[in-house]
């Protein structure tokens, strides 16, 4: 009965936190704008099996990304066995989803040979992060504080996969020697048991018992400690592919005022009809983290911070300033700075600071090739041009900030209705003396 008192305690604990973090981001969602209706349910289920679940972007890679996939794959059934935790610690009982038979006997079995696969494979991230200074893990917007976060968040893994591993150790011996039936199936914890071939029952149980608490807790601790790290992806990446924007890579949205302004160009009486009520002025582009939608800080949140956009972003690769990761993280990084005070002190709060300028700058946004390999490669589907466009507009459309280039563009359409600087009656002298002009004889 205390156990079952403290275990309720420290879910409840446990939930009132997450409830709280989750209220938060709640009320900054509320910050951003609409984004695309979510449609095409059966082909978002479809890109979330192959994507999220299938994995199929992360095995371009086939090494790293095999290692990545099976500790994904592993967490989906060891989960399974942490949902039993609970419902143990609620109700008192020990493996109570032991009725399912061999179904049960498969999920544990599987769970405990993840554990130790997950574990070894952890020990490794942990030896590429600390020893092979991979080049894709480096750069301006890792900070010390990113390096620091995914080893702790590795560690925290490496911990679960060793108590989980301790927990079903000990309950063999436990049941074995208190004469209980072993319930599930344990193929690699019954081999560790023979190594705890001389431990008593009591310190069997003792043992089971702290593994367990360890276990559970971590998971606690763990869930909470997720909204806060990059390893956030854990929660967000699913949901993230599933609310993919369906259409074509490089389609650049249109803004509704300016298709109203268009449509009384081409229907001058609409001009005339009475509107009830002012409509508010919408800003032009992205300038700073209230003009973002939706699905740009979705995307922030479901960064992995794993560097595969910026390793194959061709402007990147001939040293140009742009990363593609680092604008998805300045994006959440901003957000949290200033969203929370707009949260404190109203949407007109300002910091004199913005994404735009502060944090992004034009030389990295013009850097961009829109060549979409970032938002090709990224294993959790983050459009990264799609910010990137957005910020463009704001210096082109909002500051006339364009580079010269751009500019002698726009004029030449503007006066002679195309791109080049020629009016439209010498746009064929080109062809004047080619033999295809000449009179047949």
């Amino acid at each position: 009965m205390i156990k079952q008192i403290l275990f309720v305690l420290a879910l409840v604990l446990t939930l009132g936190i997450f409830a709280w973090t989750v209220n938060r981001l709640a009320a900054i969602f509320s910050l951003t704008k609409a984004a695309f209706p979510v449609r095409d349910i059966g082909q978002r289920i479809r890109l979330t099996l192959q994507v999220a679940l299938g994995q199929s972007k992360i095995l371009r890679r086939p090494v790293v990304g095999s290692m990545h996939a099976l500790v994904w794959w592993g967490f989906l059934f060891i989960l399974i066995g942490s949902i039993e935790m609970v419902i143990d610690g609620i109700a008192g009982t020990e493996r109570i989803l032991g009725n399912l038979g061999v179904v049960y006997d498969v999920i544990i079995a599987l769970g405990d040979l993840f554990a130790l696969l997950i574990a070894l494979l952890i020990l490794a991230f942990l030896f590429r992060r600390v020893f092979m200074h991979i080049k894709r893990f480096s750069g301006s917007e890792m900070t010390p504080h990113s390096h620091v976060d995914a080893k702790i968040a590795l560690t925290l893994i490496l911990f679960l996969m060793i108590t989980l591993l301790g927990m079903n150790t000990f309950y063999i011996l436990d049941a074995s020697q208190s004469g209980h039936e072993v319930v599930g199936c344990y193929p690699v914890s019954r081999l560790l048991s023979g190594w705890f071939g001389g431990v008593t029952g009591q310190t069997a149980h003792t043992l089971h018992e702290i593994n367990w608490w360890g276990h559970i807790l971590g998971i606690f601790f763990f869930a909470n400690y997720l909204p806060y790290s990059k390893h956030f992806h854990v929660f967000v990446s699913v949901p993230n592919v599933f609310l993919s924007n369906l259409a074509p890579l490089g389609k650049m949205t249109t803004m509704a005022n300016i298709t109203k302004e268009v449509k009384l160009m081409m229907d001058p009486d609409a001009a005339f009809v009475e509107t009830t009520e002012d409509e508010p002025v919408e800003r032009f582009g992205v300038c700073d983290v209230e003009d973002i939608t939706w699905k740009h800080y979705l995307d922030s949140l479901a960064c992995t911070q794993c560097g595969r956009c910026t390793s194959v972003c061709p402007a990147n690769l001939t040293g140009k300033l742009l990363s593609p990761r680092k604008i998805v993280m300045n994006v959440r990084e901003r957000m949290k700075e200033k969203g929370l005070k707009m949260i404190q002190n109203g949407k007109e709060w300002s910091d004199e600071k913005a994404l735009l300028g502060d944090y992004v700058t034009a030389e990295e946004l013009w850097a961009c090739t829109t060549c979409n390999a970032c938002a090709r490669e990224c294993p959790v589907n983050i459009n990264q041009p799609a910010i990137i466009l957005e910020m463009r507009r704001f210096l082109v459309m909002e500051q006339s900030a364009a580079p010269g280039e751009l500019n002698q563009i726009f004029s030449n359409i503007e006066n002679n209705g195309a791109p080049w600087q020629f009016s439209q009656e010498d746009r064929m002298q080109w062809a004047e003396e080619l033999y295809m002009n000449q009179p047949v004889s």
